[in-house]
């Protein structure tokens, strides 16, 4: 079992704790982008509030242009080549152990247009249908307590008069965690069966693309000088017009080859973000004064004519059914209703019945008292 490559092994075999890292850069690059697109909209709504809302696709399109460029150039995907790693066509029948630790690939070994393009399907197709998977699962009420839906169709119909798309959705709501925990599992074993050495592939597809990770080797980086010194040579025998003019056309590349300092830079500044916003930050302690005035609460939005009459005298009154608030549950305008209702009105006009402000059901918040 090589849990660190080295003695007695393959030392240009990655180790798991060094896929597992490239693998958690990746999953962190979706929530810092998130984060810093929400920001900005903020400020330039007529912009960017499309694109947060449509961030799942956005996110994938810049990535399929990040990972294709990587993989075509580095032979790695994005996370693989900041923990220098590459990707490598496996031979049938393995070379020497003294070639293979020198680290250089064989031109018949490296990616072609084949492997790329399976490799781009699992690397940014795949997690998308992921993510757009548990979105709907979210939509359709999972991970709703019985208690709450009583197990019942949300339209209000009775159980013979439930629809076919009612039906599906229950059903794709009962079966959806059993896959994705099915899945996890089947990741897992492949994990624990590289540990021990049992499979040069620490994910089932990369066989079936026919690819394995290895390190980068002393070619490698010797490679790399040797063509940087190359260019440099070159653009010293030419003009300053000519440098110029390769410099706007290398541009966009330039950017791509930046994203290396610049992505991990970005989830660094997120992260210091969450720390000094956090509640128990010492930060927040330092900044706040004892005796400092307290920021007042925003206005309540007012009803709107159209909306459900609203008495503001009948505290913890549901305004839809009228009934003592049960499971109390606020929408983003601030009022606060039992959670079938608010649940119900969102899923079939999705705005407030009050303010007829628009909602959607990730919006839905519990109120603990």
């Amino acid at each position: 079992m090589e849990f660190f490559s080295g003695a007695g092994g393959d030392p240009l075999k990655p180790s798991i704790f060094e896929l597992v890292a490239q693998e958690q850069l990746r999953d962190l690059l979706q929530p810092a982008l998130k984060y810093v697109l929400a920001v900005f909209a903020q400020r330039y709504p007529r912009y960017l509030i499309r694109i947060v809302n449509r961030h799942e696709e956005f996110y994938a399109l810049i990535m399929l242009v990040v990972e294709r460029y990587y993989l075509r150039k580095h032979n790695a995907s994005f996370a693989e080549n900041f923990y220098g790693m590459k990707r490598r066509r496996r031979p049938y029948i393995e070379t020497e152990r003294a070639r293979v630790a020198s680290g250089m690939i064989h031109p018949t070994e490296r990616l072609r247009n084949r492997e790329i393009r399976w490799s781009l399907l699992f690397l940014v197709a795949i997690p998308y249908i992921r993510a757009k998977a548990h979105d709907y699962f979210e939509d359709v009420g999972g991970g709703t307590h019985v208690d709450i839906l009583d197990d019942e169709p949300l339209s209000g119909a009775t159980e013979g008069e439930e629809t076919w798309s009612a039906r599906l959705k229950r059903a794709y709501r009962t079966l959806y965690p059993w896959a994705n925990s099915a899945f996890e599992v089947w990741l897992l074993i492949s994990n624990v069966a590289y540990l021990f050495d049992q499979t040069p592939y620490y994910r089932p597809w990369l066989k079936w693309i026919g690819v394995d990770l290895r390190r980068l080797g002393p070619e490698d980086f010797r490679a790399a000088m040797q063509a940087q010194r190359a260019q440099l040579t070159t653009e010293q025998r030419k003009g300053i017009l000519a440098r110029i003019r390769r410099l706007i056309f290398t541009s966009p590349k330039l950017l791509l080859d930046s994203l290396r300092l610049l992505l991990p830079t970005a989830i660094f500044f997120v992260k210091f973000l969450e720390w000094w916003y956090a509640p128990g930050s010492p930060a927040r302690a330092l900044s706040a004064t004892p005796t400092g005035p307290v920021v007042p609460p925003p206005r309540m939005l007012p009803p709107h004519p159209q909306g459900i009459p609203f008495d503001s005298t009948s505290l913890g009154t549901c305004p839809v059914c009228r009934q003592p608030i049960n499971n109390a549950t606020a929408l983003p305008s601030g009022y606060v209703y039992c959670y079938r209702c608010a649940y119900e009105e969102v899923e079939e006009r999705g705005r407030c019945p009050v303010t007829l402000l628009p909602a959607q059901m990730w919006q839905l918040r519990k109120v603990l008292v």
